[in-house]
């Protein structure tokens, strides 16, 4: 694409020693430029984009587009703007010709619920024969292709590539996660939604955001980001879904596990098998059987019905799709069921780990052995009282390691014990360890529930990334008794 062209519709920019280039890429990454690429500079928090621009340059970068000026090589375009990351996102999208005016883009925010809500609509989808490109933390993918995942939300040239490629490939609908961190950075401001479904807000990313209200605003920004005829699907039981609800300019659907919303379900019965539910909608009420465990995931499956609703979805087609959904990787999935019963779970926040135990103390009048830990470099303030739910709603708890990260798991342990009032948990640092504990400790009918890591393949320990997954382990273990 010529640069002139690129720059047609960029707001607020000067430019410097211009000549038209015939663009190939842009990318804020140095190490992925290539000859004819523009090189955005953006300051991180960690990184600082103009320490790699030599490097850029180097490697091909024929335009640099910046917030300061910077010195530049002779015959390198400059392109300065006021907000590098605005900027970028929006000539990435310009680049791939806007692709998401083309699709039927389906946004999920919130701080639990995300994976499992963008799963069941994408089987929703299946079942109507229509593939959708799915982005989110496990990975991203479409058709046959999978792609792994570096962030929940990928970069915007990234998520612009893979718009573009669901374009080529027919496909109508993307379904993505939107985290926090995507909205307030502007990886998704040029993109044009036409779902927008609010989960729930919890604890999560205070290392990040400087409070709860900095958190539920850049949550809040994926309903301004929804195209003219786009409508948002709001959980109504959740304090900041209701406050959503008063600034919401577009059609809004409403989930809940009251009679006051549009979509609610009524008589639910757990057991260690599934839930049974009455789902009622505007229209109808239908009895549903899924093997998904929880008052949380039936929130989940809410608002997947809201969407399918939406889309004209028969009630039917709805029925199949929850009946036959099984839990993504990590997400309260089952590994081993005989004489008692092994879960791995992506519980990672005070709320999250709250919800999974109290779903596990409806099924089973055994003991619940937990297995968890915090992560490095994420938000201190969470470890306490992750501790405390942890102690208060589990018999036997084991704290361990879990990615610490730059920082000593043994300080990142102590944060978290120090909000223990009880006395029934003992450290183990040892991950793989912690979890053959447990195991060992195990009776009949007991559940172990591992939490934290989820579908993660690896433990970061300082520099390092070592192979490490919570399932195979698990299964290791089980493997070497027989």
């Amino acid at each position: 694409m010529n640069l002139s062209k690129l720059l047609e519709n960029l707001k607020q920019y000067q430019v410097y020693n211009f000549r038209e280039l015939d663009i190939k890429g842009i990318t804020c990454d140095s190490r992925k430029v290539k000859n004819n690429f523009i090189f955005v500079v953006i300051r991180g928090i960690k990184e600082d984009g103009t320490k790699y621009l030599s490097e850029a340059i180097q490697r091909g970068a024929k335009a640099v587009v910046y917030e300061e000026f910077p010195s530049l090589e002779k015959g390198v375009v400059g392109i300065k703007v006021k907000n590098a990351r605005r900027a970028y996102s929006h000539l990435c999208a310009e680049f791939y010709h806007n692709p998401s005016l083309n699709l039927k883009v389906v946004g999920v925010t919130g701080t639990n619920g995300k994976t499992t809500i963008t799963y069941l609509i994408e089987k929703i989808l299946k079942i109507k024969n229509r593939p959708a490109l799915l982005i989110g933390t496990i990975n991203y993918h479409y058709k046959n292709k999978i792609i792994l995942a570096h962030n929940t939300t990928p970069s915007a040239e990234e998520l612009q590539f893979l718009l573009s490629q669901a374009k080529k490939e027919r496909i109508e609908y993307a379904v993505m996660e939107v985290s926090s961190h995507a909205l307030a950075q502007g990886r998704v401001d040029d993109i044009y939604f036409s779902y927008a479904i609010f989960t729930n807000l919890t604890q999560d990313h205070l290392d990040y955001h400087r409070n709860m209200e900095e958190y539920f605003q850049a949550k809040a920004k994926l309903l301004h980001l929804l195209k003219p005829e786009g409508k948002a699907i709001i959980n109504i039981d959740d304090f900041y879904g209701r406050r959503l609800l008063k600034v919401c300019r577009y059609p809004i659907i409403t989930y809940g596990l009251n009679k006051k919303a549009d979509i609610y379900a009524d008589c639910i019965e757990y057991s260690i098998k599934g839930t049974d539910f009455i789902l009622h909608t505007p229209k109808n009420k239908i009895k549903m059987h899924t093997s998904l465990l929880g008052t949380h995931n039936i929130y989940n499956i809410l608002a997947g019905v809201g969407f399918a609703l939406e889309e004209n979805t028969d009630l039917g087609d709805v029925k199949k799709a929850i009946s036959e959904f099984k839990p993504p990787p990590g997400r309260l999935e089952k590994v081993y069921d005989k004489d008692f019963a092994v879960f791995v779970d992506y519980a990672h926040t005070p709320s999250a780990l709250e919800n999974v135990l109290s779903v596990l103390r409806k099924v089973t009048k055994k003991r619940i052995i937990l297995v968890f830990g915090c992560g490095g470099e994420r938000d201190r303030l969470k470890r306490p009282k992750m501790g405390k739910i942890a102690t208060e709603l589990a018999e036997e708890v084991i704290v361990t390691s879990d990615n610490p990260r730059s920082e000593d798991p043994l300080l990142i342990i102590k944060e978290i014990i120090s909000g223990i009032k009880k006395k029934n948990y003992k450290v183990i640092l040892e991950r793989k360890e912690a979890i053959f504990s447990a195991l060992k400790e195990a009776k009949k009918q007991d559940i172990v529930l591992v939490a934290g890591k989820g579908h993660e393949n690896y433990q970061i320990i300082k520099d390092r990334v070592i192979p490490f997954n919570d399932a195979k382990i698990i299964r290791e273990y089980f493997k070497n008794k027989q």
